[in-house]
């Protein structure tokens, strides 16, 4: 089915087109009009199916062509980890381009300016608010917030949150919320205890059951396990020999897309950047250089980008491994189109190492490993387990593409 076909409300349908995207998957395609006609949801979903957009886009629906309170939170989304909810963050900002709604992404483990603009986010009355459990009770139980005009409460990976422990979290938040209000649930299995809290929760709820999406067997996965700081010269010794074509390389950040994109200018490649900043003019002559190969290498970030629609791409680069394998499968699924053969290559760092491995537990299979050139030091061991709990750091200027080692 193409979004065209889905009854969503012009703004929408520009934001669609805006970042190029067509066919609905589908749990997009089965679920949207249930969710559009404000029944409650229950979804069984893998990873991998295009779920997120499949509750934003008739969220951002909603809010716009029916009544809402302004300045008053609408919309409550939870996620188990801070990950998934930058990445659902992440979507609503791209989804909701040409639509007025604000929205504030709330979990731990940053600094105090970020709990101050999470705070003021929840009581100043963001239309949608994305959170983990338990950031969110943290602000609940400090400061007076309003959820009374809240409609909307969508959790992701419902399964996921109650092995972490969180079913009194999401219970102490549900009793804070209206009792009139559509709820809907994605959880990629359905034991017994999903179904205990959607019995809780909902109200004959709706279920939608979705197969497995993997990649397609015509594409080639690989990944270098590596350093942080050898990542610039893994990719300069990729294009040293061979002019690339029609490839591009995804990072987790527009920040980090912009400085990737001037470093690899400075290497002389044919190279531009595609993220969110950039307005649809800009966006429109960036794709039709890429198109016409001008621009032989596109640096993007996934928001603007999995609706890409180039039927000859040879290669997509994660310069940073995905969130989830969602995100993964969508990235790689670039090339490989139209019955063409692709590749892929995903730099993964020790403090990626165990997301890695998730996504390989997915696929159920082992990602080829290449070898990291030699003259570019000693590679990392790949130990998922041992880096489970590592902290992934970036310093401004670390790893330069133009950095000589020093004379010894």
């Amino acid at each position: 089915m193409r979004f065209d076909e889905l009854p969503l409300c012009d703004a929408v349908q520009d934001g669609l087109a805006a970042m190029n995207f067509k066919e609905a998957t589908p749990v997009q395609a089965q679920t949207i009009p249930v969710i559009l006609s404000k029944r409650d949801v229950i979804a069984c979903a893998q990873t991998g199916t295009g779920k997120t957009a499949a509750f934003i886009l008739p969220l951002l629906h909603n809010l716009q062509s029916e009544p809402h309170a302004e300045h008053a939170v609408n919309a409550v989304i939870m996620a188990p980890t801070r990950e998934l909810a930058q990445q659902i963050d992440q979507q609503m900002e791209g989804f909701s381009y040409f639509l007025p709604f604000s929205s504030v992404a709330v979990y731990g483990g940053n600094d105090a300016s970020a709990w101050d603009t999470q705070r003021r986010g929840l009581q100043k009355g963001a239309d949608v608010v994305i959170a983990t459990p338990g950031r969110l009770l943290s602000h609940l139980n400090l400061y007076e917030i309003d959820f009374s005009q809240v409609k909307y409460f969508i959790l992701d990976e419902a399964d996921r949150m109650l092995d972490m422990g969180f079913f009194d979290d999401i219970m102490q938040v549900v009793n804070r919320l209206p009792k009139d209000r559509q709820n809907i649930m994605f959880s990629a299995t359905m034991p017994p205890k999903i179904r205990q809290l959607a019995k809780t929760i909902m109200n004959d709820p709706f279920e939608v059951k979705i197969a497995i999406s993997r990649p397609p067997e015509s594409i080639m996965q690989t990944a270098y396990i590596c350093h942080e700081s050898q990542k610039p010269a893994i990719i300069k010794s990729l294009f040293s020999s061979e002019e690339p074509n029609k490839v591009i390389l995804f990072s987790g950040s527009k920040l980090k897309v912009k400085e990737i994109t001037k470093s690899l200018r400075q290497l002389g490649l044919k190279v531009d950047e595609m993220h969110s900043d950039l307005d649809q003019v800009q966006r429109d002559k960036v794709m039709h250089e890429f198109k016409n190969s001008r621009v032989n290498i596109l640096v993007a970030t996934d928001i603007v980008s999995r609706g890409i629609d180039i039927d000859d791409i040879s290669l997509v680069i994660n310069y940073d491994v995905p969130h989830d394998a969602e995100d993964y499968v969508h990235r790689i699924g670039r090339t490989a189109r139209a019955s063409a053969k692709g590749m892929s290559i995903t730099f993964v760092s020790p403090e990626e190492q165990y997301k890695f491995k998730q996504i390989e537990e997915f696929l159920e299979k082992d990602i080829y490993k290449i070898p990291i050139p030699i003259e570019l030091g000693e590679a990392p061991e790949y130990n998922p387990e041992k880096n489970k709990h590592a902290k992934k750091t970036f310093s401004k200027g670390k790893g330069s593409f133009n950095r000589r080692k020093p004379n010894k």
